[in-house]
């Protein structure tokens, strides 16, 4: 047993306890600290530092309660290593029940690796980068398709670090990879930077549900037998489809009719949604651009000029472990 705490930020940890704490961005303006909620498990038994964080979007809740779950059922005598979980990364969002932040508007998982300086947001990332990344050795990002949609279950393993995080992806045990994400600033580039694994898993959307729980909290346990940090044998498919999405916007504004759900094949020119006014008449059709899967599905009704309502997915071919 080793007899070093493990320390982040502010919170030291003995192996073999538990602890819980904040670490400190800004002050409201109404005096309540704000800052990053940690819960620490620190095994009895050396191992790899997993932090697990969710709630980004503030909008996203199955994730967050994926965080409790799994940091109360691990027990510190048995792990191996360290659990690091972060149930609400962005409590302004969560407060505001929305995408992003109440305070600054900013979404959070664009703005990676923030500004020490700048808004709330921007410190938030900076706080992330400066004092949880170095203190983890592998992260695991937990989102859902929000409020405003559903997204079919997959992992994302960015495009340039397949060597890095490729076995966490295919760990956390979802058909689907995507691999790629062409925009930045997200929660996962600056562990990837440090030269640390770092997953995104997406699972359900829409409204909170158990079943997505439970999903995630799959995908986590699984991570963590493959990097040793709980008994059980590593579950992985033969093979995984890889995908890269193609997002699809609304050029009229109306009532979203969708005919199609996450997850399902579909052909090139199949429709897949449809707009249409207070008349019931058609202002628009989003049709298949090709063969392949509905990755993400609008569920609010309410369109505008420009609105997402559609991630399209693009195989491109089977990944074997």
């Amino acid at each position: 047993m080793t007899t070093t705490p493990y320390t982040i930020g502010p919170l030291s940890c003995a192996p073999g306890e538990r602890a819980e704490g904040l670490i400190p961005v800004g002050t409201s303006s109404y005096g309540v600290e704000l800052g990053i909620p940690l819960l620490v498990v620190n095994g009895a038994t050396p191992g790899p530092v997993l932090c697990v964080d969710a709630g980004v979007h503030g909008d996203e809740y199955d994730g967050q309660e994926t965080v409790r779950r799994i940091v109360a059922e691990t027990d510190p005598e048995s792990l191996r290593g360290t659990l690091v979980g972060i149930p609400c990364m962005n409590t302004a969002a969560f407060e505001a029940a929305s995408r992003v932040s109440g305070l600054d508007h900013a979404n959070l998982n664009r703005i990676f690796p923030g500004d020490a300086d700048g808004s709330y947001s921007l410190r938030l990332a900076a706080t992330f980068v400066a004092q949880v990344v170095p203190a983890i050795d592998a992260l695991i990002d937990l989102h859902t398709g929000g409020t405003y949609g559903e997204i079919a279950p997959l992992t994302i393993v960015q495009g340039g670090f397949e060597e890095l995080a490729m076995p966490i992806g295919l760990a956390a045990g979802h058909q689907l990879i995507w691999k790629g994400g062409k925009w930045g600033g997200t929660v996962r580039h600056p562990a990837l930077a440090a030269g640390k694994p770092a997953i995104t898993i997406e699972v359900g959307g829409a409204t909170y549900r158990e079943a997505h729980v439970e999903a995630h909290a799959d995908s986590v346990r699984n991570i963590m037998r493959q990097l040793g940090m709980i008994d059980g044998e590593v579950a992985l498919r033969e093979t995984y489809t890889e995908v890269s999405g193609t997002f699809a916007r609304a050029t009229a504004g109306g009532f979203f009719l969708d005919h199609v759900a996450p997850g399902d094949e579909c052909k090139a020119g199949d429709l897949l949604a449809t707009i249409v006014d207070h008349y019931g008449h058609t202002v628009e059709e989003v049709r298949a651009p090709q063969d392949g899967i509905v990755l993400w599905q609008r569920r609010i009704r309410t369109v505008r000029p420009g609105d997402e309502v559609v991630i399209f997915g693009q195989v491109h071919g089977e990944i074997r472990p």
